[in-house]
């Protein structure tokens, strides 16, 4: 897997987990659903990505996988 699939895969666990959290335990967890969101978004617009730089750091490969 290369770093652009483990981020949208990162991405989108912690935004599933979140909403799961809020309907079960609390409402607060869509802070964090929100955060993801908005790390998206700049993301977009920046091109920078903290979980890339940290993925970059652990020598996860980059480019296509296929």
């Amino acid at each position: 897997m290369n770093i652009d699939r483990i981020i949208f895969a990162f991405a989108g666990s912690l935004i599933l987990i979140s909403l799961g959290l809020a309907v079960f335990h609390s409402l607060y967890w869509l802070w964090l659903t929100a955060f993801v969101g908005a790390n998206l978004l700049q993301s977009a617009f920046t091109g920078f990505c903290p979980l890339a730089v940290i993925l970059k750091a652990l020598k996860v490969k980059s480019g296509n996988a296929f």
